[in-house]
């Protein structure tokens, strides 16, 4: 991710207050106006039964990239499974921690306990498009994994491949038309209280449908290894093919050390259980 959209989306005051009151309306906004609604209700709900089935999925020690307030991460550590959520929101953090899972404040592009070691990185609710670049993130997401590890990624509900500029707005200040589907809380999301004119606060996001993703995947040297729908939502699993070059060797024993590391240095990395 950009280092402009990491600050954009942190400081994005209609994202956090969306967060304390559990609610919207709440939107993505294209530069040409065009709207995406995002979920706030059910992201701050707890897990439904269509996340439950995607966590069921999850192989050893997870990490929910764009956690958002937590659910998921709430839900599988309830389930006793080693699991850390990122996001460069404040608020988001807060809130998982708050819901009772452990959280870092963090680019996905940032260093991060257990590099090479994860066995499930979780990208839903849209965080594909993290930093309007698929292929790149793909690339990341295979260094965070061990080899053969799983990526499960929600994808759009329609067959799209599209890279924009977008800010967070309110519904006070959305004003143009509306889409359909819905992106994530992601990591990678800005916007000034109300929707400011375009280009003010604006970073860069992608939508990818099942179709476009797997393309992405296969030339990024990943194995697809399921593809579903359910509740009128669609995801891909994907493993990787070989161990990263960059990725350090397994330990035995580690520990995520702290909630809210401020530091990277002192963070301890994450091994499976």
């Amino acid at each position: 991710m950009s280092t402009r959209a990491a600050v954009a989306w942190a400081g994005a005051d209609p994202y956090a207050a969306a967060l304390r009151t559990g609610r919207g309306p709440l939107f993505l906004r294209r530069t040409d106006g065009w709207l995406l609604p995002l979920e706030v209700e059910r992201w701050c709900a707890r897990a439904d039964p269509v996340d439950r089935a995607v966590l069921d999925r999850c192989e050893g020690a997870v990490l929910d990239v764009g956690c958002g307030p937590g659910r998921l991460v709430a839900e599988l550590a309830a389930r006793g499974r080693t699991v850390l959520g990122i996001d460069v929101s404040e608020a988001a953090v807060d809130h998982t921690v708050r819901s009772g899972g452990q959280a870092l404040r963090r680019s996905v592009f940032d260093p991060l306990p257990g590099e090479g070691r994860w066995g499930t990185v979780l990208l839903m609710d849209g965080n594909i498009g993290i930093g309007g670049d698929p292929r790149a993130l793909l690339d990341r997401v295979a260094r965070l994994l061990r080899p053969g590890g799983l990526l499960i990624a929600e994808t759009a509900a329609v067959d799209v491949d599209e890279r924009s500029e977008v800010q967070v707005v309110t519904g006070a200040g959305a004003g143009g038309g509306t889409g359909s589907g819905a992106l994530d809380r992601g990591t990678s999301r800005g916007g000034p209280e109300g929707g400011a004119g375009d280009g003010d606060g604006a970073f860069p996001w992608a939508r990818l449908g099942t179709p476009a993703l797997l393309r992405y995947a296969g030339r990024a040297g990943w194995r697809a290894v399921g593809q579903w729908a359910a509740g009128g939502r669609r995801f891909v699993a994907l493993r990787t093919l070989s161990p990263s070059s960059s990725a350090e060797p397994p330990k035995r024993t580690a520990l995520i050390s702290s909630q809210r590391a401020r530091k990277p240095s002192v963070d301890r990395p994450v091994a499976n259980r």
